[in-house]
């Protein structure tokens, strides 16, 4: 028996008394790759990117293990909401124009002082206190800086469109702006570079993509730690107090961790470990997060047809973004079809040893997304489900 034939034994034997759809973590498989992301980060805390969990009891367990520090969330209501349950050190990666929240914010010193929230640009100042209503806390402020890397005089730009601020004199202006202004105090530099964590650099069957993605992400990480550690330098000329300078993510955690200016590791992805992340040369994590779906027609030879299956990922529309059959090994989506909102067909010889009511198991493309299609998460350890917990739609929280 394959290792992936003993795990589709033991999910298959955990849940024999659930009904499908149903969404399991792998406990096992979660501690492991919590571990080596620890054993990545070389002894500097890593702060939990939680869009990329999407679960409380999950985001708990983590954050008690060592290595582990702080939060990374993703809109100012769910910042507010992790810190009134307990959380004491919430970054908010994205800037935010939720009025009622920044007026929340404001005028609770508890929350003021567990949540620090993400600028990039004066004005973003401006709609902050305009939201006040009266409150008169301090904001804490991080400053995100521009990762991309800009070749031929800035006519070809790699990485995300995020922050405007990409030259050391631009993020010194803006900590300046803020640093003149009362009510606000900066205390940290983000800087995520996606197109270095964030892109496989080993595709399956694209050998020359594959060399030309490794080329370019070595190019843009000797680039960015020597931008990112003058950026430091000049904002440290403004804020000499300057708490933390976070970078990284799940596929360049070591690379990150290795510059001396970077304080704190961002990471979430490499927990649930989805499908595009099995494309890395710097890491082999252990898939952790699934999804069974159950079979419910059998249309004819090498067919089954399962209930629903049309969860796609965010990103750039493309057959990467939607979940992949994995157990049993051998599955494939018809191509006239794809993924369906109610019901999806899957084509291969092993379909005909798939029975009605047999469940079959997928990993989604993105991590933390497949959270919004499920209320409760199982949580298996060996052939047992030894607990079942919320995720935020369990909670009742759709934060985006």
């Amino acid at each position: 028996m394959t290792a992936r034939a003993a795990d589709r034994a033991r999910y298959d034997r955990a849940t024999a008394q659930l009904d499908a759809p149903v969404a399991i973590v792998d406990l096992d498989a979660f501690d492991a790759n919590a571990d080596d992301l620890v054993r990545r980060a070389g002894g500097k805390p890593i702060r939990v990117a939680s869009k990329s969990v999407r679960c409380r009891a999950l985001l708990e367990r983590v954050l008690a293990r060592e290595g582990f520090a702080g939060i990374m969330s993703f809109t100012l209501a769910e910042s507010l909401w992790l810190a009134r349950s307990g959380l004491d050190d919430v970054l908010l990666a994205y800037p935010s124009a939720d009025r009622a929240g920044y007026a929340e914010l404001a005028a609770d010193p508890k929350l003021a002082a567990a949540v620090t929230v993400m600028i990039d640009d004066p004005a973003q100042l401006a709609l902050i206190d305009a939201a006040r209503a009266g409150g008169s806390e301090v904001v804490r402020v991080c400053l995100e800086l521009d990762t991309a890397l800009k070749l031929l005089g800035g006519r070809v730009r790699i990485g995300a469109r995020r922050s405007p601020l990409h030259s050391p004199a631009q993020v010194a202006e803006v900590a300046r702006a803020v640093a003149g202004r009362p009510g606000f105090k900066v205390v940290g530099i983000m800087a995520y570079e996606g197109h270095v964590a964030g892109v496989g650099d080993a595709v399956a069957g694209r050998p020359l993509r594959s060399r030309a993605v490794r080329l370019m992400q070595a190019a843009a990480r000797r680039e960015l730690a020597e931008r990112r550690a003058a950026v430091v330098r000049a904002v440290r000329e403004v804020v000499p107090d300057l708490e933390f300078v976070n970078g990284g993510g799940t596929g360049s955690v070591q690379h990150t961790a290795a510059e001396e200016a970077v304080t704190e590791i961002a990471a979430g992805s490499g927990l649930y470990v989805p499908r595009l992340f099995d494309n890395y040369t710097s890491f082999t994590g252990r898939p952790a997060a699934l999804f069974a779906l159950p079979v419910v027609r059998r249309p004819g030879v090498g067919v089954v047809t399962v209930l629903g299956g049309g969860y796609p990922a965010s990103g750039a529309p493309g057959a990467d973004r939607l979940p992949v059959p994995y157990l049993p090994e051998g599955l494939r989506y018809d191509p006239q079809e794809g993924a369906g909102e109610v019901q999806t067909p899957l084509l291969g010889p092993v379909a005909d040893n798939l029975l009605i009511g047999d469940k079959v198991w997928f990993r989604h493309a993105k991590a933390g997304e497949l959270c919004e299609r499920f209320d409760t998460l199982h949580l298996v350890e060996g052939d047992a489900v030894t607990a079942t917990v919320p995720t935020y739609r369990g909670e009742g929280h759709a934060f985006l």
